[in-house]
């Protein structure tokens, strides 16, 4: 897990809901030091944290995990019958 990714997401999915550290902090229990420790890749949220930080923040578990927006492309089926 690159840690430094992750925090940067994090930082970054904050910044879109408009929250600031403190903010987002009380939202979950936790510091706005331990926050900034996540964002700088220095600590990664406690298990417990993981669904309700991807809540808050409007992301997928995998996506805070890989550090990534993971986006799915749904091709069509064209195999619908023909006749």
């Amino acid at each position: 897990m690159d840690t430094k990714k992750i925090g940067a997401f994090i930082a970054m999915n904050r910044k879109k809901k408009g929250y600031t550290q403190e903010q987002l902090a009380e939202k979950l229990g936790v510091t706005n030091k331990t926050i900034s420790r996540w964002e700088n890749g220095h600590y990664m949220p406690d298990l417990s944290l993981l669904e309700p930080l991807s809540k808050e923040l409007d992301i997928t578990l995998n996506e805070l995990l890989a550090g990534e927006e993971i986006v799915l492309f749904v091709t069509p089926n064209f195999s619908a019958n023909c006749s």
